[in-house]
């Protein structure tokens, strides 16, 4: 079980939204799955468990308990299968077109087609050709967009968890240390607080280097004194909630153009928060964010700064171009504006719960300044 499971009362309210969805939209059943434990908040949002690495997929009938298909020795719902073994790919398909039994001519909803394995979508299409079959992303993303009084709370013991990482990754920022070693001291805190996934990315050099973040793998370089060094914690905290924060600190006196870029940055995150209030369309947020940067000379967005999250790590409103979900009352909002100039890596990242008004007070309780160390 997670560290701290969501309540039977949560879990069964996530279940009943769900099936009156399907009711409104004449779903009969849903399938989906997923082999990420940041980027699987499906199948965690409706069954309280990580996705894990070796896939999972989850029959989610309108009427009836959901059917759990996981790796494991051989059963009515089980499979020694893996991701990395081809000859294996035919198992969960197989057990989930067990679970669909009485759905041949069912309507069927498939939802996160883009993590859903091929082999499992061709198989249950293959194994029910009389089924009419639906994309249903759309569905679940609605729903689990707005947090309950429940994930609203451990969405604010994540960023408290966030805090105390972040903490620890500066203390043990020196001359001499590798970007691997602070990260380390953050994922320490983090799992000892009750984490169980997420990524931590590190960055330094000295201003104007024109370095940025970097996972792991390329967290290869030694802090040296007058170095800039930025820290992103994404983990999630007890519950699976995530969000995230970023910060940037200094091994010696902050210069002058760091302090002032700073302080643009954080003119754009209040400028973007200031903007999401429910109802608001984020294309036109979107819009309103790069005219922003362009009357102050700053590079345009060209990824996206401000998004959702939840039980996945990026989860829908997206503040694009192209997002079709409005903001609402009970969204968990991060709001990260970067921007790379003149070598200079400039940012800032912190989570925020959108109330009847718009955005409330930070949920990080880390002061929103470049740290010296």
């Amino acid at each position: 079980m997670p560290n701290a499971p969501v309540s039977a009362a949560e879990l069964e309210r996530r279940r009943a939204a769900v099936r009156a969805a399907m009711e409104r939209a004449g779903i009969d059943v849903l399938v989906l799955g997923s082999s990420s434990e940041d980027m699987g908040g499906y199948v965690r949002y409706l069954t309280d468990m990580p996705a894990g690495g070796y896939g999972t997929v989850v029959v989610f009938p309108r009427d009836g308990e959901p059917a759990v298909v996981n790796h494991g020795f051989q059963g009515e719902l089980t499979s020694p299968y893996f991701p990395s073994v081809a000859y294996t790919r035919g198992e969960p398909g197989r057990l989930a077109l067990r679970a669909l039994r009485g759905y041949e001519r069912a309507t069927v909803g498939l939802v996160g087609t883009t993590q859903l394995p091929l082999a499992v979508g061709d198989a249950v299409r293959e194994g029910l050709p009389e089924a009419r079959f639906v994309e249903a992303s759309e569905l679940l993303d609605e729903i689990k967009a707005v947090k309950s009084a429940e994930e609203q709370q451990q969405i604010r013991g994540c960023a408290e968890l966030q805090d105390a990482a972040l903490e620890a990754a500066f203390a043990a920022a020196e001359p001499g240390v590798r970007e691997s070693d602070v990260g380390d001291a953050a994922w320490n805190v983090a799992y000892r607080l009750g984490s169980e996934a997420g990524i931590v990315l590190i960055g330094s050099g000295p201003p104007g280097g024109g370095w940025t973040i970097k996972p792991r793998h390329l967290q290869t370089r030694t802090l040296e004194e007058g170095d800039m060094l930025a820290v992103l914690v994404e983990v999630n905290g007890p519950g699976g909630q995530f969000a995230e924060i970023g910060r940037t600190a200094v091994l010696g006196d902050v210069p002058a153009q760091v302090e002032e870029e700073l302080e643009l940055v954080l003119e754009a995150q209040r400028f973007t928060l200031e903007r999401l209030v429910p109802g608001a369309r984020c294309a036109d947020v979107w819009d309103e964010y790069n005219a922003f940067l362009r009357e102050r000379g700053r590079p345009e967005e060209a990824r996206i700064h401000c998004h959702g999250q939840g039980v996945d790590l990026v989860e829908r409103p997206l503040v694009r171009f192209d997002e079709t979900m409005a903001i609402s009352e009970g969204m968990n909002i991060t709001c990260h504006p970067t921007w790379l100039l003149d070598g200079l890596w400039s940012w800032i990242c912190d989570n925020y719960l959108i109330g009847p008004d718009g955005p409330g007070e930070c949920l990080h309780a880390t002061p929103q300044r470049i740290v010296s160390l």
